[in-house]
């Protein structure tokens, strides 16, 4: 999975990008069919945001979470998208068809 760490309206620190980039590893644990990641943070006021997009195969995954702590909202973020990653996968091997060749043919004929 590649992983991009932006920062709006300052500059992320290594601290924050070790603290994101550990955080969202959780992702990996559940599906490891992820092929991009890019999350952005930013400051405002009272508002810290942690935003993410996940590109999967077929499907883009958006998330966002806010908190006064740059922190918590990056914990928010990973809990947020940690759910929506269960869900995603559910419903693809929820709807998973069986195949032709497994289906028992009835015996009876039609009439």
């Amino acid at each position: 999975m590649s992983l991009t760490i932006s920062g709006r309206h300052f500059e992320v620190t290594p601290a924050i990008h070790e603290y994101a980039t550990s955080k969202l590893s959780r992702i990996d644990r559940h599906f490891d069919k992820v092929v991009e990641a890019q999350v952005t943070l930013s400051l405002e006021r009272l508002k810290h945001t942690a935003e993410i997009t996940l590109r999967v195969h077929g499907k883009d995954i958006h998330c966002a979470a806010d908190n006064e702590n740059l922190y918590a909202a990056i914990d928010l973020l990973a809990d947020k998208v940690d759910r929506q990653i269960v869900k995603v996968k559910g419903k693809a091997q929820s709807h998973a068809h069986e195949s032709v060749k497994h289906i028992e043919a009835s015996t009876e004929p039609a009439s």
